[in-house]
This record gives C-alpha cells, structure tokens and sequence, in this order.
C-alpha cells in the first residue's frame, strides 16, 4: 500500500487544543493526505493575546504549511532589535534585520497579532475537508486501545483515533497523565499586557523596532502591529509572584510600581498604556518523556519555555513540520513517526527552554555590575557576530531536526 493509501484508510489523528500549535499540526497532516480532529476545550476557536515575533524559521515553517503568502501579508517587518539600557535611556546595541539579515536566513524577522496568525491557521483548517474542528471539548485524558488511542474528554465522551498529539499548551491534561511533573515552575516574573493606538505612543519612540529596555529586575518591550495602527506593550517585573494568574485586569498604578526606578523615558510608555492585564510567567523543566504508546507532546505541553527567547509559538510550528514529515516518511506508522519526532526535536527545543530562562537573567534583568558587564559585552558585538549567534536558530538547518530539511523552500520577502 502506497503512503497516500495509507494515510485515507488511517483512521484521523485527534489533536487535543486548537491553538497555534494545535491548528498548524493538523494543516501539516492534512497536507501530507492525514486526516485529523481538533479537539479545542474552549466553546469558539480564537487566541488571546496581543502581539507575537516571528524569527525567519517561523517563516521556513509557513511555507513548508502552505500559509506563507496568508502569512507575509498580515505582519509588519521591522527593521532592527533594539536594546537599550532602562537606567540610563541610551541604547546598548541593535541587530540590522534588513536586507543583508534577510539575505543571510531566506526570510524576513516580522511582528504580527496572535490572532491574526491564529486566523491563518484556522482558515486553512476549515479549507480542508481532511481536518475536522470540534469546540467545548476538552481533553482529561486517554486510554491506550489495540489499534490506536481514546482521547477522554471532560463530558465523558470517548474519541478514537491512530493517535494522539497533545497540543493543549502548559497545562496540558496530557502530559499531566504522561510526564506527570506536577504543576509549572512558577518564575516570580509578573508580565503586564496593554496595546495602544500608534498615535497614543510617544512619538520619539515610534521606532519600526522590537524594543527591549532592560533594567534591575524588569523590562519593557514594545513594537507595532497590525499595519501600524498600534504599538504592542510588554512590561515584566521580577517581583517573586508565588501563584500563575493569567489575564487578571490591574490598573496602570499597579504596574508603573515596578517601573518607578527607570529613565523617565521608558516609564513614560507605561503611562500611555490602558486595559492592563497580567500573567505570572511559568515554564517547565525539560523532559525526555514526550511519547507514550500513540501520545505525543507538541508545541508548549512538551517544551514550555519563558518569553524571553520570542521562540514559543516558532518552536510549535517547527514542531508540526517535523511531526507531519515524519509521519509521512513512516507510510502513516504513528508510533515510529513520533519516536522520530521526539528524537529530531528534543535537543534544540530544550536549548531553547534553557536558554530562555538564561537570556531574563543575564540581558533582560540584571543589575550593577553584572548589567555593566552585558552592555560592555553586547555593544561589542558587530552585526556579523550576532547573525553568527543565531545562525543555530534561524539558519533552517534545525528546522525539522534532520528528518527532512525544508530550507529549500525559504524565500526572502
């Protein structure tokens, strides 16, 4: 039996969550001839959320998805990473993300609305007649069978399929009953979320830039979004929060408390912000535990990461690529395809985690000497050396870990 036989008798793959993650692993099955469920617990498909980056192999992944024109359209291109110093107010150093950093990944750095891309994915799905979406269905756990695996959901219903991947985010039931690993690794880092109308921004900041001010236990970050109607703000303070929140309104007072040692000009773009809402940042020790029978962990229930690294939904994309490859180089054989995914995907995904966690201690949070020492460090740097220190990342060579490389279809925007 041909692969593409295999793949219309199979039965579909249940996909536990419909986010980023979620959405991309069923296109990439359905474009390799799978047909899968989505499980989403939630009772409408949407993200929440603001304003996301997208490194180049976000784009490597949006093409070999077939959502790379969708894609392009709705991002805004920025044109450098930006670092400066909160104490001060001068900058420390910038990446050039322009032409010669577009020629050396095949793809452009870009910034775009979660929900926008959410969209994308979500419009490809129900382009498909291989992907069947079911909302208010929310995954607790699953039951091994001979020729595949249930997916029990919270109403008691069962759902069959050739295999499970879980993609139900941070506090995946699933990998509570795979991994289980207890509760996320609270960081203590409180981040606080506002967008605002571009006219609403100081206007000596309105820079075409991913901004990163880093002080003494906090940053902020700001950059523009959808076609520039907005600028995207993210304020963290280090303040030891014990318990995960997540989406809690606080008012701007709330926030401008762990902003009130840095330049004037920095804390000023807090003041500008409106409908603030906050999370307490948590993350996972890496596991080496990803597959369990037919299971397979995807995207943030295997390799939950900080936001520092601006790689959590990248890293989910990948994941789907290398997931959909697989399965298809296996003729549809679930359990050899995951073994091979987890083995291509583990080492970079945990770089990433780790170096995450790395990147808020030593740029985005230190203090005294030791923040001396990173300005000294990083101002140092030519724009060469720092396309050299992420040639691991956005280069492609990683993308799908070596089960198949789709560098090939990279192109400049």
């Amino acid at each position: 039996m041909t692969g593409a036989a295999r793949a219309r008798a199979m039965k579909p793959i249940v996909i536990a969550g419909g986010g980023i993650g979620g959405l991309a692993t069923a296109v990439g099955l359905a474009r390799k001839g799978f047909r899968s469920i989505v499980l989403e617990k939630a009772a409408r498909l949407g993200e929440i959320g603001a304003g996301i980056q997208l490194g180049p192999n976000a784009f490597h992944a949006f093409d070999y998805l077939g959502v790379g024109d969708a894609a392009r359209k709705m991002a805004v291109y920025i044109d450098a990473l930006r670092l400066m110093d909160a104490l001060s107010g001068e900058e420390i150093t910038h990446i050039d993300l322009t032409e010669r950093f577009r020629q050396r990944f095949g793809n452009p750095y870009a910034v775009v609305h979660r929900g926008d891309l959410h969209g994308v994915f979500l419009k490809a799905c129900r382009d498909s007649d291989l992907v069947e979406l079911r909302t208010s269905s929310a995954v607790e756990g699953y039951e091994h069978r001979p020729d595949g695996v249930a997916a029990r959901l919270a109403d008691g219903t069962i759902v069959e399929g050739a295999g499970l991947v879980a993609a139900d985010g941070l506090w995946s039931a699933i990998r509570g009953q795979l991994v289980r690993d207890g509760t996320p690794v609270v960081s203590g880092h409180t981040t606080y979320r506002s967008v605002i109308p571009v006219e609403q921004m100081p206007e000596d900041l309105r820079w075409n830039a991913a901004t990163l001010w880093a002080g003494p236990k906090c940053h902020i970050v700001h950059y523009p979004l959808s076609g520039w109607k907005v600028f995207n703000l993210v304020v963290t303070y280090h303040n030891d929060a014990p318990e995960p929140v997540a989406g809690q309104p606080v008012s701007r007072e709330a926030v401008e408390r762990g902003f009130e040692h840095v330049h004037p000009r920095a804390r000023q773009i807090i003041e500008h912000g409106r409908d603030w809402k906050l999370w307490v940042l948590c993350d996972r020790a890496p596991t080496d535990r990803w597959v369990d029978g037919r299971v397979v962990l995807l995207g943030d229930a295997a390799h939950p990461m900080l936001q520092y690294f601006a790689q959590g939904a990248c890293m989910a994309m990948e994941d789907a690529v290398c997931l959909a490859d697989a399965l298809y180089e296996a003729s549809g054989d679930f359990e050899t395809a995951i073994a091979r995914y987890q083995a291509a995907r583990i080492d970079r995904t945990t770089k990433v985690q780790l170096q995450s966690r790395l990147i808020g201690e030593h740029i985005y949070h230190p203090a005294g000497a030791h923040a001396h020492l990173r300005n000294t460090v990083m101002a140092a740097k030519s724009q060469d050396e720092w396309y050299d220190a992420v040639q691991w990342l956005y280069g492609g060579s990683g993308l799908v870990g070596g089960v198949q490389s789709v560098t090939g279809q990279r192109r400049r925007v």
